[in-house]
């Protein structure tokens, strides 16, 4: 059989200290990471399913650990699966997420504040001061372009998905597979995110 370990990155987490450029998934994918240990499976084949930006958020911070600390380099991943992720940039996509993640029982005008408070501060942070910020915090599609993982990856993605752009992923794909890493990809065409 398999161990697993699920984890879902709080809403406050991915819509607001992520997109402000928080670490706060670092501390996350530490402790997740020193969960293999406290399970006494490091020595086993380890997988990862990634889904969406939430989880490739978390993933950019693992993937940062495993090539930098000296325990955690042991480890033996042998693949990744991407499931719709990542995307970079895309704020109409982001709302559509945040929208559906807020649901139905949130008041229709506090929505409506929270997705323009949050469409103001993700493009001005991500994409009008970027060019500047980026040198001191990489957002997760730009680190794990320059720092990727070295093991294979297969990259599942639909051209209908109306969160992630398929261009982004078909990108993130190209940019990897030209460095010479075993990538993969499927466009399922039709579903949504």
């Amino acid at each position: 059989g398999c161990v697993t370990l699920r984890y879902t990155a709080p809403l406050k987490t991915v819509f607001i200290s992520e997109s402000l450029g928080y670490k706060e998934l670092r501390s996350t994918a530490h402790k997740l990471l020193e969960f293999l240990f406290d399970y006494e499976v490091e020595n086993n084949p380890i997988f990862f399913h990634v889904f969406s930006n939430g989880g490739f958020m978390l993933y950019r911070y693992i993937v940062e650990l495993l090539h930098s600390h000296k325990q955690f380099s042991t480890l033996c991943v042998v693949g990744t699966v991407v499931d719709s992720a990542p995307g970079s940039q895309n704020v109409i996509g982001a709302l559509r997420a945040l929208k559906t993640t807020l649901g139905p029982k949130v008041n229709v005008l506090l929505q409506y504040f929270l997705l323009a408070l949050f469409a103001v501060a993700v493009f001005l942070l991500r994409i009008v001061v970027y060019p500047v910020t980026k040198y001191f915090h990489k957002n997760h599609y730009d680190a794990m372009m320059e720092h990727p993982a070295p093991w294979p990856q297969m990259y599942l993605y639909s051209r209908a998905d109306r969160v992630i752009r398929y261009r982004d992923v078909e990108k993130m794909v190209k940019v990897l597979q030209e460095k010479a890493l075993k990538v993969e990809s499927f466009d399922f065409i039709t579903p949504a995110h």
